[in-house]
C-alpha cells in the first residue's frame, strides 16, 4: 500500500512555498547562473557590454531561469548543465525585452531608463540580436539535439508573437482569443520551455516532460494576464513602469477588451476610439469603464483559472521542496503587486 505522503492530497493541503522561501531554495543555483551570465555576456565590443550589463543588472526576479532550475530539482536533477540552460533562458528573455522596448517605444522598465532611451533603437536591437546568438552558442555547447529543437521552436514562436502583437496595436477589434494567442507566443512558450527543459535534463519520461510543459504554459498565461491587470491597478512606483503604458501603446489587453465588450454602446464606441488613438490622457475614463464592467475582477479570475491549471499539472509528482516551490509560484503569479 502507498504511504500517505505518496498518495494524492487535496489541493489545499499540498505543501506550497512563499516567494522568499522559493528564492532561498534556489539561491545557490541562481548565484551560479548569475555568474555564468556575467561571464558569457562579455564581448570585445564595448557597446555590447554596456547595454547588456545595463539590462541584466536591472535584475527582476529571474523567474524564467528559476523555473528551469526548480523543474529539474523537482525531479532530482541539479548541476552545471541546468545552470547553463537557465542562462540561455535568461539571455533569450533579455533579448526579447530589448526588442519589446524598441517596438513599444518604452522609456522605463523596472524603474530604470530602457536601453533604447539611453543608447537609441539601433544599438538596442543589435544587442538583442547578440544575446539571441549568444544563447544559441551556449545551448550548442551542451550538444543535445532535443534541447536545441525546443529552444529553436520557442524563439521562433516568440518572434511570431511579436508580429502578432504588432498586428493588434491600435486595433479595437482585438478579442480575448486573439489576446490569448499573443500571450501564448510572447510569454507562455518561454515559461513552458524552461520547465520542459528542466524535466528533460532530469531524464524524465515524455509524460512527465509534458506535465512540466503544461505547468509552465499555464503559469505563463496566469503571469501575463495578472501583469495586464496591474497595468490598470498597481502603484506606479512599485510597478517600475508608467501606469497605462499598454493603453498609450494602443494595446487592448484583457481588462480593456472585457470593458469594450460589456459597456453600453456609447461607452464602447468611445473606448474603441481611445484604443485607435492610444490616448493615454483618457486613462481615468478607461479605468472608470473597466470598474463599471468588473473587468479587473473578470481578468483576475481568468488568471486564477490558469494558475489553478498550472498547479493541477503537477499532480502525481512526488512532493518535495521544489514541487512546493512550483506550486508557490502559481500563487505568486496572481497575488503579486508588481
Amino acid at each position: 500500500m502507498d504511504s500517505a505522503s505518496s498518495r494524492p492530497q487535496p489541493p489545499d493541503s499540498r505543501p506550497t512555498l512563499g516567494l522568499p522561501a522559493i528564492q532561498a531554495l534556489a539561491a545557490a543555483d541562481m548565484t551560479a547562473v548569475d555568474a555564468l551570465i556575467q561571464r558569457r555576456l562579455a564581448s570585445d565590443v564595448a557597446l555590447v557590454n554596456q547595454i547588456g550589463e545595463h539590462i541584466v543588472a536591472a535584475g527582476g526576479k529571474r523567474l524564467r531561469p528559476m523555473l528551469l532550475l526548480l523543474a529539474a530539482r523537482a525531479l532530482g536533477h541539479a548541476g552545471a548543465d541546468a545552470h547553463q540552460l537557465a542562462a540561455v533562458i535568461e539571455f533569450i528573455h533579455t533579448a526579447t525585452l530589448l526588442h519589446d522596448d524598441v517596438v513599444d517605444e518604452s522609456d522605463l522598465r523596472r524603474g530604470r531608463k530602457t536601453a533604447n532611451a539611453l543608447w537609441g533603437n539601433a544599438p538596442s536591437v543589435l544587442v538583442g540580436d547578440f544575446l539571441y546568438s549568444r544563447s544559441f552558442q551556449l545551448m550548442v555547447e551542451l550538444d543535445r539535439i532535443e534541447v536545441m529543437r525546443i529552444l529553436a521552436d520557442t524563439t521562433n514562436a516568440i518572434a511570431e508573437g511579436e508580429v502578432l502583437q504588432l498586428l493588434h496595436v491600435r486595433n479595437p477589434d482585438t478579442d480575448e482569443p486573439a489576446y490569448l494567442r499573443v500571450i501564448e507566443r510572447k510569454t507562455a512558450v518561454l515559461f513552458a520551455a524552461a520547465t520542459r527543459l528542466g524535466a528533460l535534463l532530469a531524464g524524465a519520461d515524455a509524460a512527465t516532460q509534458q506535465q512540466l510543459h503544461d505547468y509552465g504554459m499555464n503559469l505563463g498565461y496566469a503571469f501575463q494576464i495578472a501583469d495586464d491587470v496591474l497595468d490598470y491597478s498597481a502603484d506606479e512606483a512599485a510597478l517600475g513602469k508608467h501606469l497605462g503604458d499598454d493603453l498609450a501603446e494602443g494595446k487592448a489587453t484583457l481588462p480593456l477588451i472585457h470593458a469594450i465588450a460589456h459597456s453600453p454602446a456609447q461607452v464602447a464606441t468611445r473606448l474603441r476610439a481611445i484604443v485607435e488613438t492610444g490616448d493615454a490622457a483618457a486613462m481615468p475614463e478607461v479605468q472608470s469603464a473597466i470598474a463599471a464592467t468588473g473587468a479587473l475582477e473578470y481578468s483576475h479570475s481568468r488568471a486564477m483559472q490558469y494558475a489553478e491549471a498550472a498547479e493541477r499539472a503537477l499532480d502525481g509528482l512526488q512532493d518535495n521542496e521544489a514541487v512546493a516551490a512550483l506550486r508557490g509560484l502559481a500563487h505568486y503569479a496572481i497575488d503579486r503587486k508588481y
